[in-house]
C-alpha cells in the first residue's frame, strides 16, 4: 500500500538518540557486554506494599472494567493529600486534580488541548524530547529557550523579548529539577516565573518528574508553592521516578481549574482511563509510608558517587547533581571536537558502556553527553573501567 505521510509524521525528524541506541544492539549482537547507561529506565523494584496492593485489587473482576479518564476519585482525593503533607498545598480534587498516563500522555494531550496550528510554545534546549514534540504534535512552533552553563542552566527571563515574536507564545514549558542537565532552582525563580506569565498572559507548564529525587539536604520546590501559581499553569506529577513504577503509567496534573478542565475534556474522548487496580495501588503508594522514596532516592546518590568519584580518579572531572538519577557531563577537551554522537559511539565501541549524547536533547545539548544511574555499583564501577580506556587513548 502507498500513501502519503501527514504533515504531522513528516515534522518529526528522525529519534536523535537512536543512532547509539542502534550500534549498543549491534555491539550486544557479538556477545559484547554493554552497560546501559543510557536510558533513565529504573532498574529496582516497585515497592512491595504498592505491588501487594496491585495483586488484591487484581482479582477482583469488578475492577478489570473501564474506569474513569480523570482517575478515581480516591486517587485524586490522595495525590491532593500529598501535596498538601509535602507542601502545605490546597488542591481542590475535582477541579484542580486529573490523573494522566504517564507525564508523556498528559503533556503531549494539553500540549493539544492548549495549542493550534502555528500556535507558539516557549521550550527549553536541550529538554526532554516529549517537551519538544508535543508541541511539534499538536501543530505549534517553538520557540528555543537556551540553557546554558554560564546561567547553571537555568532559563534567563529577562532575556525573552515577547515583542519580537508574531503570533505571541502563548505557553511556557519548565522542568525544574531539569533533565537532562539535573539543575535546580529555588522558589524565588518560580515566583520570577508566575509575574513574567502573569505579564504576557503565558500558560506554564511545569513538568516534576524528580520531586523526590534530591540529596545533600537539597529539596526541590514545587511551582505551586509561589503565590498564584494556580492562577497561570499547571504541574505534572509522576509516580514513575519517586515509587520505581515507570511501566505503570500513571501521573497527574494540578493546578489551574480552567487548564484541568480543558484537558479532562481532550482525554474524555481519547481514553477511558488507568487500570483501575494500578490507580488503587497509586493511593497507596502516595498514603502510605513514604520512606521508601528517601531509599529510592539514596540508591541514586550511591550510583552517582560511584560514578563521579571514578571518572574523577580517571580525569574526567564533573560536578556533582544534587537531584535526579541523571549525570550531565561536559566532554573533555580532547574529545570536544567529535561531537556528542561520535563521543558516544567511541565510548560505546571502546569501553562497552552507552551514554546518551547531548544533541539528542537538542542543539545546546551538544558537548555534553548524559548517563543515567540505572545499574547497580558494581556495573558502573565496570563502566568507569571501561570509559578510563576511552579516556586514556592517544
Amino acid at each position: 500500500m502507498i500513501f502519503e505521510q501527514s504533515k504531522r509524521i513528516k515534522s518529526l525528524p528522525p529519534y536523535a538518540l537512536g543512532a547509539v541506541k542502534s550500534l549498543m544492539h549491534e555491539e550486544r549482537a557479538k556477545g559484547i557486554d554493554v552497560i546501559d547507561l543510557g536510558m533513565g529506565n529504573p532498574d529496582k523494584p516497585t515497592p512491595q506494599h504498592i505491588v501487594d496492593k496491585l495483586c488484591e485489587v487484581a482479582r477482583d473482576p469488578k475492577a478489570h472494567r473501564y474506569s474513569v479518564s480523570k482517575g478515581l476519585s480516591g486517587l485524586r482525593k490522595a495525590v491532593a493529600f500529598r501535596y498538601k503533607e509535602d507542601f502545605n498545598i490546597d488542591l481542590d480534587p475535582e477541579k484542580e486534580v486529573i490523573a494522566t498516563i504517564g507525564a508523556k500522555e498528559g503533556i503531549s494531550h494539553l500540549a493539544m488541548a492548549l495549542l493550534g496550528d502555528g500556535d507558539q510554545a516557549l521550550v527549553p534546549n536541550p529538554t526532554y524530547p516529549i517537551h519538544l514534540y508535543s508541541i511539534v504534535i499538536a501543530g505549534g512552533k517553538v520557540i528555543s529557550m537556551p540553557l546554558l552553563k554560564e546561567n547553571n542552566f537555568i532559563i534567563d527571563l529577562n532575556k525573552i523579548k515577547m515583542s519580537q515574536y508574531s503570533p505571541k507564545p502563548k505557553v511556557l514549558l519548565l522542568s525544574y529539577p531539569h533533565n537532562p542537565t539535573t539543575a535546580t532552582v529555588d522558589l524565588k525563580f518560580f515566583e520570577d516565573v508566575v509575574a513574567f506569565a502573569k505579564q504576557e498572559n503565558l500558560v506554564v507548564i511545569h513538568d516534576y518528574a524528580y520531586k523526590d529525587l534530591h540529596f545533600d539536604g537539597y529539596k526541590p520546590p514545587s511551582f505551586l508553592q509561589a503565590k498564584g501559581a494556580k492562577d497561570v499553569g499547571v504541574e505534572f506529577y509522576s509516580l514513575t521516578k519517586s515509587y520505581n513504577m515507570a511501566g505503570w503509567r500513571i501521573a497527574f496534573c494540578l493546578g489551574n481549574e480552567k487548564v484541568i478542565s480543558d484537558l479532562a475534556k481532550l482525554k474524555g474522548y481519547m481514553d477511558y482511563g488507568i487500570f483501575t487496580p494500578i490507580q488503587v495501588a497509586a493511593i497507596t503508594a502516595l498514603k502510605g509510608d513514604q520512606k521508601c522514596t528517601a531509599e529510592i532516592a539514596d540508591v541514586y546518590r550511591v550510583r552517582r558517587d560511584v560514578l563521579i568519584d571514578g571518572l574523577a580518579k580517571a580525569g574526567w572531572n564533573i560536578p556533582k547533581p544534587n537531584t535526579t538519577m541523571f549525570i550531565w557531563a561536559e566532554i573533555p577537551d580532547k574529545f570536544k571536537a567529535m561531537g556528542s554522537v561520535e563521543f558516544s559511539k567511541l565510548i560505546l565501541r571502546e569501553g562497552a558502556v552507552t551514554v546518551s549524547p547531548g544533541i539528542g536533547f537538542g542543539e545546546y545539548g551538544e558537548g555534553y553527553v548524559r548517563f543515567a544511574l540505572v545499574e547497580n555499583e558494581e556495573r558502573i564501577k565496570q563502566a568507569v573501567r571501561g570509559i578510563k580506556k576511552v579516556l586514556e587513548r592517544k
